[in-house]
């Protein structure tokens, strides 16, 4: 019988927990491959995206528990610090009771003494302030999301390549990709110069789907051809009709992955040889949404760290 979570009293628990977990969904997905009738083709995909699903459900519920318990603990060290702050304070209170009874005279702290005192106690803040953010940042929604993306790229024998947060994160994650599969080298320059040209001649039918930031109306022809502009001159970021764009005028799949949900394709028409893949991140930096690429996980290599 699984164990419940509310009965995880310490991590090596909780470890077995997960191990017992993914022996059985293993047992389920093989009971479920045996039960596919030969050369049924619709079964096959039926049994495939009800695997796909079982797999994320527990990935994610795992996730889940793994964060709740890690917080479970940070919390309880913290309660530990905030007894031992009082226990502390408790005792220098005494101290001062004691010294004024005894009447004792304090002595003249020299500056010297103050300044070694103030260097402590800021460096004692400080260090404190790292050992809270770090505390914050591990179970951010950042690095649970790089979590759930990587772990999505392990079992497909992928691994992260990161792009720089610039404003060419797509393009830039595009070129790469091109380079990986081994297609005719572009920068992210050509790549934005492309792009706008394909959106000049094809007003009409991107139109429709870009709006205003701040009025949330239809762009107009003017400020369409401004969009234009940015796309090719500056570093505006690149969202889901430069993706579309980038897959026509490249002619090749664009297959996007993110933490949560399957992955979507865009550009399915084309060539499935020549997919390009890239990661969609939506909470990696506070500016907003980012772009990754991919490379093969060589067998036997170390994995990316979570």
């Amino acid at each position: 019988m699984t164990e419940n979570f509310a009965d995880i009293i310490n991590e090596e628990q909780l470890i077995q927990k997960h191990k017992k977990e993914r022996k059985d969904l293993q047992a389920q997905i093989q009971s479920l491959k045996k039960s596919i009738g030969k050369g049924n083709k619709k079964q096959k995909k039926d049994v495939t995206e009800e695997i796909a699903r079982l797999e994320l459900d527990l990935d994610k519920r795992q996730n889940d528990e793994l964060v709740n318990f890690k917080l479970s603990e940070v919390k309880l060290e913290q309660i530990d610090i905030k007894e031992n702050a009082n226990e502390e304070n408790l005792d220098q209170s005494e101290n001062v009771d004691e010294k004024e009874e005894q009447q004792v005279i304090p002595q003249k702290i020299s500056k010297a003494q103050r300044r070694r005192e103030k260097k402590a106690n800021e460096e004692k803040e400080r260090n404190q302030r790292i050992i809270d953010e770090e505390a914050g940042n591990i179970y951010s929604k950042r690095n649970m999301e790089m979590i759930a993306i990587r772990n999505i790229l392990v079992k497909r024998e992928f691994k992260l390549h990161e792009i720089a947060s610039d404003g060419n994160c797509l393009y830039n994650a595009v070129a790469h990709q091109m380079k990986v599969k081994g297609l005719t080298p572009l920068g992210f320059s050509d790549l934005r110069t492309k792009t706008a040209t394909y959106l000049r001649e094809n007003m009409n039918d991107f139109l429709p789907f870009l709006a205003n930031s701040e009025s949330e109306d239809l762009l107009t022809p003017e400020e369409y051809e401004k969009y234009c502009d940015n796309v090719a001159k500056t570093s505006a970021w690149g969202g889901a009709v430069e993706l579309q764009v980038l897959s026509k005028i490249l002619e090749c799949p664009i297959e996007v992955i993110q933490a949560q949900g399957a992955p979507y394709v865009v550009g399915d028409e084309f060539d499935a040889m020549k997919k390009l893949t890239v990661t969609y991140h939506r909470h990696m930096y506070e500016l907003g949404a980012h772009y990754n690429s991919v490379t093969k996980h060589n067998p036997g290599e170390q994995p990316d760290e979570f």
